[in-house]
């Protein structure tokens, strides 16, 4: 049984009220400020939201990292380098520090989320070399850094020389997926065959992180390639997918696609009997719940 513990944000996130709708435990800093982080056995975790829909972000995040039955402070972090535009400047100046502002701090878990980037070359990347000071920062302040989608991609790459690979269709979709590492904590709970979201034109290939004595293959697709890579020390992990997304999530990018004319596909195993005209099926939302509580209890706990 998932227990929701308190997650802790700044006084005025608008995505609070949503939570709490959702009977998800929001406390907001002005509220608990009297409570010292020893008394309430506060985990403390950064995210570094990349994402240019930055309250959706926020929400699947929040949603996900509440059913770890922990209390979590959260600090959401962005870059300086380049500036949004779908996010009203405002929120991000009230609700989000820089990294200039957390240099100096210590996290037990740090999030890099992916960004709508992938088809550029790194180093082409607005924001790269700000991202890589982060990442080394990551390894000496961070107990453990999860890595989404894009920026797994970029974490594999700076740390290890690993390239992404354009594919020819977008990945998009739900997929199986099978576990290589069965030792591995961050499945625990988990059997063969557990569905996952993917949304991305690019891959990495398994022969290249095997060349890497350092890390290890935790999960992959047949569909979708590799999923899970982790350090072996356990202080890295990689996620090419998409946990945390909420069900509608790629029915939005689906939608939106289409209305501009972009050629896309329909999401695979995705809509009730492939029929985009159905709801979506909700078939990785426990997956979600696990994996984000096996990162918070065993990677940074």
């Amino acid at each position: 049984m998932v227990i929701n513990m308190p997650i802790y944000t700044r006084a005025g996130l608008p995505v609070n009220e949503i939570l709490r709708k959702e009977k998800i435990q929001i406390l907001e800093e002005l509220e608990g400020r009297n409570n010292s982080k020893e008394k309430l056995n506060l985990l403390q975790v950064a995210i570094l939201n990349l994402m240019p829909l930055k309250e959706d972000t926020e929400l699947q995040l929040l949603r996900k990292l509440s059913a770890s039955g922990k209390n979590i402070k959260i600090t959401f972090v962005n870059v300086t380098s380049y500036v949004g535009k779908t996010t009203n400047p405002e929120h991000m100046a009230r609700f989000y520090s820089t990294f200039q502002e957390i240099k100096d701090k210590y996290f037990d878990g740090l999030i890099i989320t992916g960004a709508p980037v992938e088809q550029m070359k790194f180093e082409e990347v607005d924001y790269w070399k700000e991202l890589t000071k982060i990442m080394d920062w990551s390894q000496t302040h961070a107990k453990s850094t999860l890595h989404i989608c894009w920026g797994a991609q970029a974490g594999l790459y700076y740390h290890y020389g690993i390239n992404k690979h354009l594919i020819p269709d977008k990945m998009f979709g739900i997929f199986e997926h099978k576990i290589d590492d069965k030792a591995s904590k961050i499945l625990y709970g988990f059997k063969d065959g557990f569905k996952a979201p993917h949304s991305r034109h690019t891959t990495i290939y398994k022969e290249d992180i095997e060349k890497v004595p350092e890390l290890e293959v935790v999960s992959e697709s047949d569909e979708a390639g590799v999923f899970i890579v982790e350090d072996k020390t356990k202080k890295q992990l990689y996620v090419t997918g998409h946990l945390e997304y909420a069900v509608d999530t790629l029915d939005k990018e689906y939608k939106r696609d289409l209305s501009k004319g972009l050629k896309i596909n329909m999401p695979e195993h995705y809509y009730l009997n492939n029929n985009p005209d159905n709801a979506p099926v909700y078939s990785w939302k426990e997956n979600g719940d696990k994996i984000y509580s096996n990162w918070v209890n065993y990677y940074i706990n």
